[in-house]
C-alpha cells in the first residue's frame, strides 16, 4: 500500500504531536506499507534558521521516504508551495494520504488538492477542534473553519482523533464525519543500567523527583502546578522539581514562568532544564518519581505516554483525554484543574514509596498494552485499507 503522511513541519520545537509522525511512519513501513512523508524545512518562528536538511529530495529514513520542502512564501505559517506542488503532480500514484493538522495553511490546501485529485485522505485534528483549543482568536478560526476546514472535513475519508473523549467534545462545523479512534504511539525504553540525570542536572539524590516534561504554555497547567508545589514546600514535604520544555514560539509567556519560580519559595528544589531531548530527556523520565501534567485540555497527552512507558507514575488532570486509561490500570492519579487537588494529590503520591513503585509498574504494562507503535501500525493499516477501497 502507498501510503503519504503530511505534517507542516517534524521539528523538535513543534514537540510530540508532530513527532510522532516519525515513529508512526516508521511502524507503518515496518509493517510492509510503503511511505512518503511530506513536510517542510519550519524551525520555529522568524527568529529561527530552517532545518539544515536538503530540499525536494526523497531522503530515506527507517524504512520510509521523507522529503522536506522549503517554507514558501509564508514561512512563519510553515506554508510550502512547492510541497503542494509536488502533491498535486504525484498524489494520484498514492492509496490514501493522512494530513496531519488542521488550521495550518499547508495542511488545508493538501486536503483540498486531495479532493480535487481523488485521493482518499485522513484528517488529524492534533485538537485543534477542541472548543477551549477554538477560544484562541475566535473569530479568526470560526471564519477559517466555516470557510476552509468545513469543506475539508466533509471530503475526508475519515477524521483520526485520538481518544473517545476528544472524539466526543470536537467541533466540525456542521459536518457528519467518519470518526477513528486510534491513540498515538510511543518507544517501549530500554532501562538504562546507570541514570546520570541527577548527577547531570545536580539534583539531590536524597528525595523524590516531581517532572514536568512538556511545552511551557498556558494550556499546561503551571499556573495550577507552581501554587501546588509551593504549597509542598511550605508543609516542608521533601521532593525536588524539574521544569523540562521550552516554547520559542511564545518565548514571553516562558520567561514568566522561570522568572515566577526564581521568586518562589519553589526556588530551591527546583532546575530548570529546559528543552531536553535524546539520552537526557529518557534518563530524567526514568529518573522521576513523578511525572505531573496538570493540563487545561490535552487531546492525547504524548508526553504522558512516554512517562507511561518509561515506568513512571503520573499525575494528570482529568482534561488530559488519556486519563480514563491511567485510571483503568492504576498507572498514577487523575485530579481536577484545582490547585488545592493538585496539592493534595502530590502530597499523598510523595507518600508512598511502594505505592509510586506499583504504580510505575501499571505504568509500563498500560503502555506495553495499548501504546506500541508496532500495534497501533497494524491497526492504522487496517484503517487505511478499509478507507481506500472505497476510492
Amino acid at each position: 500500500m502507498r501510503l503519504l503522511q503530511i505534517v507542516p513541519s517534524v521539528a523538535l520545537v513543534y514537540g510530540g504531536p508532530s513527532q510522532m509522525i516519525l515513529g508512526l511512519s516508521a511502524a507503518l513501513a515496518a509493517q510492509g506499507a510503503e511511505v512518503t512523508l511530506l513536510t517542510t524545512n519550519a524551525n520555529g518562528d522568524a527568529g529561527q534558521p530552517p532545518l539544515d536538511v536538503p530540499l525536494a529530495q526523497l531522503l530515506p529514513q527507517d524504512g520510509y521516504q521523507v522529503i522536506y520542502f522549503r517554507c514558501s512564501p509564508w514561512r512563519r505559517y510553515k506554508f510550502s508551495l512547492p510541497l503542494l506542488g509536488w502533491l498535486a503532480r504525484h498524489g494520484k500514484s498514492y492509496d490514501l494520504a493522512h494530513i496531519h493538522a488542521l488550521f495550518s495553511p499547508v495542511s488545508t490546501a493538501s486536503a483540498a488538492i486531495a479532493r480535487f485529485l481523488e485521493l482518499p485522505y485522513l484528517l488529524r485534528p492534533l485538537g485543534t477542534l477542541d472548543p477551549a483549543d477554538l477560544q484562541k482568536k475566535r473569530q479568526l478560526k470560526q471564519v477559517y473553519g466555516w470557510l476552509l476546514e468545513r469543506p475539508n472535513l466533509a471530503g475526508a475519508a475519515g477524521v483520526h482523533f485520538t481518544s473517545q473523549e476528544e472524539a466526543q467534545i470536537s467541533e466540525r462545523f456542521g459536518v457528519k464525519t467518519q470518526d477513528i479512534v486510534l491513540p498515538l504511539g510511543v518507544e517501549l525504553p530500554v532501562r538504562l543500567s546507570h541514570n546520570c540525570a541527577r548527577q547531570q542536572l545536580a539534583i539531590p539524590e536524597n528525595c523524590p523527583l516531581i517532572l514536568f516534561m512538556s511545552r511551557i504554555d498556558r494550556k499546561k497547567g503551571l499556573d495550577l502546578l507552581i501554587p501546588a508545589l509551593e504549597q509542598l514546600v511550605a508543609a516542608d514535604k521533601n521532593f525536588y522539581f524539574v521544569l523540562a520544555g521550552a516554547n520559542p514560539q511564545d518565548p514571553g509567556y516562558e520567561t514568566q514562568i522561570q522568572q515566577q519560580i526564581q521568586g518562589s519559595i519553589l526556588r530551591t528544589r527546583t532546575k530548570i532544564a529546559g528543552f531536553v531531548s535524546g539520552e537526557l530527556k529518557q534518563a530524567l523520565l526514568q529518573a522521576a518519581d513523578l511525572f505531573v501534567l496538570p493540563s487545561y485540555y490535552e487531546n492525547f497527552g504524548i508526553a504522558v505516554a512516554e512517562a507511561l512507558a518509561a515506568g513512571t507514575p503520573v499525575v494528570i488532570s482529568d482534561r488530559v483525554h488519556i486519563h480514563p486509561q491511567v485510571s483503568a490500570y492504576g498507572a498514577g492519579w487523575v485530579v481536577p484543574t484545582q490547585v488545592a487537588d493538585l496539592a493534595a494529590q502530590l502530597q499523598q503520591a510523595l507518600a508512598s514509596a511502594d505505592d509510586r513503585r506499583r504504580r510505575g509498574e501499571q505504568a509500563r504494562r498500560l503502555a506495553e498494552d495499548k501504546y506500541t507503535w508496532s500495534a497501533i501500525a497494524k491497526q492504522m493499516l487496517a484503517v487505511y485499507e478499509t478507507l481506500a477501497r472505497r476510492r
